[in-house]
């Protein structure tokens, strides 16, 4: 009886999801949230061996932008109140590439990124768990989000952000970016929801069901296209960056233009791309 028992708690482990990797705390600034195959698969904290080394300095045209981000992680490394912050706007323009800025500016104070996929958001009470109580503060970093409805995803973010009887851990704050500024898509339908009461106008249940997401963040910053001259400006940034000499941001602002109206955008990624095309081709 006893061995039989024994072969069934066997077979039970063989069933049964592998242990999830202890996590090197040591080993990166920044990681990235797993989960194991299958749904009832544990997730875990994965070093990023290659961090993207972006400086807040060569990020131009969003100088604004950039403060108010800043000025808030600085709240919240040096433990005073700060918000949990949503970045949205023209795609291109430098919202993801500020948390990589801050984080490569701060990591010596502490600071560390958690980047976590949309579909992965339901694991967050696992993830404050697994960061509750270092001595770090992480940015819990969210890319590119959007919704189309009330996915599970959706949900588990907005009990985090504020809705759940438990709260977040004090050393983690929540950093997204999008390029819906209510992080879902809007129809021309929803409007004809809205009723107006005399001179006050109230949103349907649609839309303030869109809206209540976006506005649990305490800090909402915006990004908006660039135009020529901030287009052609950080393309000479980034072209002597690369070693170019200065008179090629005359000589490549016909070609750069161009190549923005190829792309159909005059973002600072545009202007990056264009500038390491054009150095590349010129150095041998």
């Amino acid at each position: 009886m006893s061995r039989e028992f024994d072969r069934l708690l066997e077979r039970l482990d063989e069933l049964l999801p592998p242990a999830p990797p202890a996590t090197d705390w040591k080993a990166s600034v920044a990681l990235r949230w797993r989960r194991g195959a299958g749904r009832n698969g544990r997730g875990w904290l994965q070093p990023v061996r290659h961090v993207h080394r972006m400086r807040l300095a060569d990020l131009k045209g969003i100088d604004a932008q950039i403060a108010r981000v800043e000025r808030n992680t600085r709240q919240f490394i040096e433990g005073r109140p700060a918000n949990n912050v949503l970045l949205t706007g023209a795609r291109g323009t430098g919202k993801s590439s500020i948390v990589k800025g801050l984080l490569n500016k701060y990591q010596g104070q502490g600071l560390r990124l958690v980047e976590v996929e949309k579909n992965d958001l339901v694991d967050l009470p696992a993830i404050t768990d697994a960061l509750a109580g270092r001595a770090e503060r992480f940015l819990i970093f969210c890319d590119d989000l959007t919704f189309h409805g009330a996915e599970e995803g959706y949900i588990a973010l907005k009990v985090a952000l504020d809705g759940s009887i438990s709260t977040t851990s004090e050393n983690m704050l929540i950093y997204a970016t999008s390029n819906r500024r209510h992080l879902m898509p809007e129809y021309m339908a929803e409007n004809l929801e809205t009723k107006y009461l005399g001179e006050e106008i109230h949103p349907g249940e649609t839309v303030e069901e869109k809206i209540s997401l976006s506005e649990r963040f305490g800090l909402w910053v915006t990004f908006y296209p660039f135009d020529q001259d901030e287009y052609l400006k950080i393309v000479a940034h980034w072209l002597k960056t690369l070693g170019c000499p200065a008179r090629d941001a005359e000589a490549a602002r016909e070609e750069a233009l161009q190549w923005s109206l190829q792309r159909g955008s005059r973002s600072g990624r545009v202007a990056y791309q264009f500038a390491r095309d054009w150095a590349g081709r010129r150095k041998k």
